[in-house]
């Protein structure tokens, strides 16, 4: 089939080139001409596992191009999505004007029927407006049908979730666009959910605030852990093994995070308003994530006992790992934080690193080349994203470069166990802080004198999901 994605961004660029690798012909269509002019040029604006060479082999093979022209995007296919951004206004609700503006743009252009399907996550009955912008300002007799179908994309996995997904959430009152519909995704052989527009636009706010219950639900159950003796991963492993519960987004840690939790949690509530039933619950939600990272400075306080002019390095700046995307990041938060309070901080992200200078997002940190540069002489080191590269470090030289080797993991990246044989000082969420020993800085001076070095295996979090993974 031929389909246009309008919107070049997270979303418009992943889904035009799954939708071009099971053979269809798609058009990416964007009104950032430098975008644009990058992409033919093969140069990807965002990093995504596997999607540089996705997009590299679908242009090669010519089902895949790009072009910053409505009336071409419009004029050539069967089916238009709109994946544009719908950024959070201040009182947290949706601003649509890009999604009005593609409306009237589509209804200028449009001149036979098409299928014009909302991607981009927006607030319930924004397909009725964008049916009634295209009528408005469009010809009377071009026939069209608008179709809800929301995005349920993970940064860090969006190619395994677009090409094997759990579900596909298809809202429309048109058996002629269901069809249509039908035929752009029976290549994925994926469960097709079937509803009325207002309903599969509920259902993406729905599904992302619920995720975001469940990690504040933990977060909140950290506490009482750390007050009471007990381990809360072991908490969350006895409660996830519930079938009705499931172990996914039971993971402790700083907080969620990244472009669309935070931004859908705040949505949801003011649609919520808007149409007259508050949802409270998702405001007691909002309050736990912000007081985890505030927890999480106070414990710093605690031990470090002034945060001025402390030495402190902070691995992590992306929002969670296998994404370059800082947006609403808690690690840059926390980073803020420390140098409000006066501390030098040297941080390092495998692949946040550019994007934090080139957004200005963090005045005042220096970002070093590495994980070990970032540690050198450190007084502390702060674990703000649970990226593979520091679970496969060396701990042993880690230990080494520090001035002191105090950890506070935010994401219980590391065995607790295994830091106190080290000798370091660990602190994590919520689980008994650990002193190093005596016995254990000995035997580890041991195994560095004899060339042994240790070896630690990464254990990946359950199900790969991370705090603020969507």
């Amino acid at each position: 089939m031929k389909i246009t994605i309008i919107g070049s961004g997270y979303v418009g660029l992943v889904t035009g080139a799954c939708f071009a690798e099971v053979g269809h012909e798609v058009i990416c269509l964007d009104n950032d001409t430098r975008k644009i002019k990058a992409l033919r040029n093969g140069q990807i604006p965002i990093y995504e596992p596997g999607l540089e060479q996705l997009v590299q082999r679908n242009v090669s093979a010519h089902r895949l191009s790009f072009t910053g022209s409505i009336e071409e995007g419009v004029d050539n296919s069967e089916v238009i999505f709109i994946a544009v951004p719908t950024p959070a206004q201040v009182d947290g609700s949706v601003d649509l004007t890009y999604i009005e503006r593609v409306a009237r743009e589509m209804a200028s252009v449009l001149k036979e029927y098409r299928v014009i399907v909302d991607k981009s996550t927006v607030p319930v009955k924004t397909g009725e407006k964008v049916a009634d912008t295209i009528r408005r300002y469009g010809q009377a007799e071009v026939e069209f049908d608008v179709v809800s179908n929301p995005e349920f994309l993970r940064e860090g996995c969006a190619f395994a979730d677009l090409m094997k997904p759990d579900r596909i959430v298809i809202g429309s009152n048109s058996e002629r666009a269901l069809t249509i519909m039908k035929r752009v995704y029976e290549p994925f052989m994926a469960p097709i959910m079937v509803t009325d527009i207002n309903s599969a636009e509920l259902i993406k706010h729905a599904a992302n605030s619920f995720l975001a219950l469940k990690i504040s639900y933990i977060n909140a159950l950290s506490a009482i852990c750390e007050a009471s003796g007990a381990d809360v991963e072991k908490v969350a492993e006895g409660i996830g093994a519930d079938k009705r519960i499931g172990r996914s987004f039971l993971n402790a840690g700083l907080g969620y995070g990244g472009s669309c939790f935070p931004k859908d949690v705040a949505a949801f509530i003011s649609i919520s308003e808007q149409i007259g039933e508050p949802f409270p619950l998702l405001r007691e939600v909002q309050r736990i994530n912000q007081y985890q990272r505030e927890r999480f400075i106070n414990r710093l306080r605690d031990t470090l006992w002034i945060l001025k002019e402390k030495r402190i390095a902070v691995w992590g700046l992306t929002f969670k790992p296998d994404t370059d995307d800082v947006r609403s990041s808690v690690a840059v938060d926390l980073v803020n934080d420390l140098i409000r309070e006066g501390a030098h901080v040297t941080a390092y992200d495998p692949k946040g690193n550019e994007r934090v200078q080139e957004l200005n997002l963090c005045p005042g940190v220096h970002l070093a080349g590495s994980a070990l540069d970032a540690v050198r002489d450190a007084e502390t080191l702060v674990l703000a994203t649970e990226w593979p590269d520091f679970a496969a470090i060396d701990l042993a030289e880690v230990y080494r470069r520090m001035h002191t080797p105090i950890v506070f993991d935010g994401r219980n990246l590391f065995d607790p166990n295994t830091m106190r044989d080290l000798g370091f000082q660990y602190y994590s969420i919520g689980r008994l802080p650990t002193k190093g020993n005596s016995n254990g800085q000995l035997r580890r001076l041991a195994n560095i004198d004899l060339g042994i070095s240790p070896k630690y295996t990464w254990r990946p979090r359950h199900n790969g999901v991370t705090q603020g993974s969507r």
